[in-house]
């Protein structure tokens, strides 16, 4: 849940005079920790996971089912018997979590970079369960589950012991404040999102349809709009509903579709607005003869000359900045481009739509559609004018063209008709955030490979998330999604009215709030609980004079290349952030995240504790921002160590993986923990990207929360993890994936094993970094094919991406895409992973594979077929009281290895958990309480020699 500060918090109004000095204070104090770490290296690989547990009370008589709100109780108790067995070298690490009834756990220490320690994993949520379990009483459970499915539907009785509905923390008509956690932190959270909102939030999720649902026999015929077309997918588009609410109410809400023929999804327009996400995008046409491009600035007037550069055709993302003379553009990768030349006479770039550009490559039906602009002059050669001369250009290649692809997509959209749907309607923040799951962190070596896991994870967080889906209830009812993550992005939705997109200039004016960030009026496009907006690895540069041949040259222009590709969306900025951080040396990529964190205000203000914190030693501030920014990824940089003393272990730098939902038994959280650690592994030894447009995994987001997306959806994924090599089909020049067999008989394993293992016998390769281990410079700049010293289109099919199913992302596609679970056995071989641990891995694949495959269900469709094939449902997707006590009581057991589940597990079975073991008996010499409990002891035995 972040960071869980003691004191007392201050009262919204009396905190927004203090929100200004936090928000500087608190990028003062990134940039203490920056000067202080940036150079830190070296750091071994350690990780570890949280888990979230959910506290019920059963009551057999009436099978009924509550929320247990012993949590506070349970987990002192459980740290204090830590605390006894400190000699154990496995332990358990307690902490509260948001909800009355919620606990978080952890290893006691890190799983480290050893094969043997993915085999950790496993045994330490058994012994976490185990441990949990044994302090429960007799008619209490914790099953891991994402949601409790009556959370809202009991009224005053849903809790034990019971409390009101409603209270000035969440003015909610469906749950009561008395089960939010004591900690004074979780309830200020909750009354100042509501307060800075300006009204309760508000969470809709499409119901499920089933044959007698009421909502859907009510509705009009003229409400109902149409189903999604054969072989597309109904999408939820969480966080983008206000106006369809004004129209329709809370109970109602506007759904869409995923369409596998057209590569523009949903996730490009907003439905709240209909403005486009991708509304900032500008095209590089400069009619100056002779010159390429436009050099990036990485402050007006300031040019960077050994970075990637933006050629005339090509076009870029960003904002134009308005209190600049002159007209600039800031981009995404956080560097800055003129508009115009200096006298106004040359416009150099110019605004488009979205539809003038679908770049990188989208591969549809085995064809490329991309920008046919040329990349180089006539010549071939580059030619870059040198900085305090001409403005870089190049010579005009003509205007943008639409393609058909794209007219149809525009015409589609044009007939799309509204989709209306009947809603489960929620109005408070424990409706998300008590929602339960399952978190990984990693320590990298060093902050340039933390930043490289953070992208590459970034990509997968959708995947993942759909794979792991297990939140199909809510609020009593089935509903027609299967994650949790939208909801919780509605339930922390604090920005206001203008910020999401509703106010007109007049109002704006009439309702800015001076203490707030931006005024309360900048338009921000997510809640801060969603995917990430911005990749943050930099790449590498090499400069022009560096160069030692053509080829180096424009492989040295070529880097960053990734950040301007791919950062595709629009990220608010604080302006006065990014100055000072750029002014500080922190690079343009980096300074744009955490200046895109910082047009949040804090949420919680805490009594003495605003001037008092130090910002040279102190990072109070910068993590009340931090920890409030919730997205898919999150990237921390070391903490400062509070005393000079201080023998707490080092912590170095980090990359939490944020999306996974929580499964109902060890062996399927252990699976998939230990699958991201690998793939992570393998990106990295492998010297591999996952790159693809943010819009893409944006729509990927979108897609994951619909029904079944794991064996239904199509996800879009890049095509090649690696450049690609030079080939001859007999008709002159052509190029192939690495991972291609070359008409020989050899399996990806083999090549990917020979080529690591010669790459290991080379020190002098000139693609290794050899003064570390640090990522290598495949990993810092985007893959490219450079042939005969020009830019060759080949980038446009090396940067593609294309829409696969869950199965051809997990086992391959084609020739050219191994598939993330054939890299990881590459990667086992290629260690020389031991036989033990192998073969509980690959248990751990084989669960994923069958999943992807369809051949398991995932948690989600298992729990909606549990309640549907119940003999009391009927078929109007309610859950009842005796359904939801039934289904809890089952998930309890097959956590512990009651009872069986081939239907998730195949033929994986789980040793029952027993409470033996849960914590050492000591031998202790304490004095009997009395003569009579000893006589009776004794006689226990004395009577069984006798007989």
């Amino acid at each position: 849940m972040g960071l869980l500060k003691v004191g007392t918090p201050q009262p919204w109004q009396k905190s927004k005079p203090n929100l200004r000095y936090v928000r500087e204070a608190g990028v003062r104090q990134f940039i203490s920790t920056y000067n202080r770490v940036e150079n830190l290296k070296g750091d071994e690989l350690l990780w570890g996971d949280e888990i979230e547990y959910g506290l019920f009370v059963l009551e057999p008589e009436t099978k009924s089912i509550r929320l247990c709100l012993r949590a506070e109780q349970i987990m002192d108790d459980l740290n204090d018997k830590e605390k006894s067995h400190l000699h154990r070298m496995e332990g358990c690490h307690w902490v509260p979590e948001y909800g009355g009834w919620m606990i978080e756990a952890t290893p006691n220490r890190p799983y480290t970079g050893f094969t043997n320690d993915l085999l950790r994993v496993e045994r330490n949520m058994r012994l976490r369960r185990r441990r949990l379990v044994s302090v429960l009483r007799d008619n209490e459970i914790a099953p891991t589950v994402s949601t409790f499915p009556l959370l809202g539907a009991l009224g005053d009785d849903g809790s034990v012991p019971a409390t009101s509905v409603g209270g000035n923390i969440t003015e909610s008509a469906y749950i009561g404040d008395g089960i939010i956690n004591s900690h004074p932190r979780f309830g200020a959270l909750t009354a100042n999102i509501r307060k800075r909102r300006g009204e309760k939030v508000t969470i809709r999720v499409p119901l499920y349809k089933d044959l007698e649902t009421p909502e859907y026999k009510k509705m009009r015929t003229d409400e109902k709009g149409c189903d999604c077309e054969s072989g597309s997918l109904q999408l939820w588009r969480y966080g983008k509903g206000d106006i369809s609410r004004k129209r329709h109410g809370d109970n109602l809400l506007v759904v869409g579709c995923s369409s596998s023929e057209f590569p523009i999804g949903p996730s490009l327009n907003e439905e709240d607005t209909g403005e486009p996400i991708t509304l900032e995008k500008w095209q590089v046409n400069v009619e100056i003869e002779g010159c390429l491009g436009l050099y990036y600035r990485s402050s007006p007037n300031i040019i960077v000359s050994d970075a990637d550069w933006p050629r005339n055709g090509e076009f870029v993302t960003g904002i134009e900045v308005p209190d600049i003379p002159g007209g600039w553009v800031r981009l995404q990768n956080g560097y800055y481009l003129p508009i115009q030349s200096e006298n106004g006479k040359i416009k150099f770039l110019h605004k488009v739509t979205p539809a003038n550009t679908m770049s990188p490559s989208i591969v549809r039906n085995n064809s490329i559609t991309s920008s046919t602009m040329p990349l180089v002059g006539g010549g071939g050669t580059p030619v870059i004018a040198q900085a305090g001369g001409t403005l870089p250009a190049m010579a005009d290649s003509g205007s943008s063209v639409t393609t058909k692809t794209e007219m149809a997509v525009q015409e589609k959209e044009k007939q799309q008709v509204e989709q209306v749907r009947p809603a489960i309607h929620m109005d408070a923040m424990a409706f998300g955030m008590g929602c339960c799951c399952i978190q990984v962190t990693f320590q990298a070596q060093d902050m340039e490979e933390s930043r490289f896991i953070y992208d590459q994870l970034a990509v997968l967080t959708p995947i993942l998330m759909a794979l792991t889906a297990s939140t199909p209830l809510l609020r009593g009812r089935i509903a027609d999604t299967d994650c949790r993550w939208g909801i919780i992005s509605e339930c922390v939705d604090d920005r206001t009215p203008a910020e999401r997109g509703l106010k007109n200039e007049e109002e704006q004016e009439s309702q800015a709030q001076e203490e707030l960030v931006g005024k309360g009026q900048r338009r921000l496009y997510k809640s801060r609980y969603d995917s990430i907006s911005t990749y943050i690895c930099q790449g590498a540069t090499m400069s022009a004079s560096s160069a030692t041949n053509d080829s180096d040259s424009i492989r040295g222009i070529k880097s960053n290349r990734v950040l301007n590709i791919y950062n595709d969306l629009p990220v608010p900025i604080d302006e006065g952030a990014y100055k000072r951080l750029r002014k500080n040396g922190v690079d343009p990529a980096l300074s744009q995240h955490i200046a895109h964190l910082f047009v949040r205000d804090p949420l919680v203000v805490f009594d003495g504790a605003v001037e008092e914190v130090d910002d040279a030693t102190q990072t109070d501030h910068f993590e009340s921002i931090q920890s409030t920014n919730w997205q898919t990824v999150r990237w921390k940089p070391p903490p400062p160590r509070s005393d000079p003393y201080d023998l707490s272990p080092h912590i170095g730098w980090r990359t939490e993986f944020r999306s996974m939902e929580i499964q109902l038994t060890d062996f399927e959280n252990a699976a998939f923990t230990a699958f991201v650690v690998l793939v992570t592994r393998v990106l990295i030894s492998f010297d591999l990207n996952l790159y693809v447009p943010l819009s893409r995994v944006d729509a990927n987001m979108q897609r994951a929360h619909t029904r079944n997306a794991a064996v239904k959806g199509e996800f879009f994924f890049r095509r090649h993890l690696a450049p690609l090599e030079e080939g001859d089909d007999g008709f002159g020049m052509k190029y192939k994936s690495m991972f291609a067999s070359n008409g020989k008989d050899e399996s990806i394993n083999d090549r990917l094993l020979k080529e690591q293992m010669a790459e290991k016998t080379n020190t002098n390769n000139d693609n290794t970094d050899t003064s570390s281990n640090s990522a290598t410079t495949n990993q810092r700049e985007v893959p490219s094919a450079i042939k005969n010293n020009i830019l060759n289109r080949i980038d446009d099919e090396e940067n593609s991406y294309e829409e696969m199913t869950m199965a051809e992302i997990m086992t391959g596609k084609g020739d050219y895409f191994p598939g993330l679970i054939p890299l990881v056995y590459a990667y086992l071989d290629y260690i020389n992973c031991d036989t033990t641990t192998r073969a509980r891995l690959s248990q751990y694949l084989t669960l994923i594979e069958k999943r992807a495959m369809g051949e398991l269900l995932t948690p989600a469709t298992y729990i909606r077929q549990m309640v549907q094939n119940h003999p009391k449902y009927q078929n109007d997707s309610v859950v009842s009281k005796e359904i939801a006590y039934d289904l809890m009581v089952a998930c309890h057991e097959i956590g512990l290895g009651k009872r069986p589940c081939p239907e998730l597990l195949g033929d994986i079975t789980i040793e029952e958990l027993t409470m033996e073991g849960a914590y050492d008996v000591k031998l202790d010499s304490k004095r009997i309480h009395s003569n009579e409990q000893l006589i009776d002891l004794v006689q226990r035995y004395t009577k069984r020699r006798s007989k």
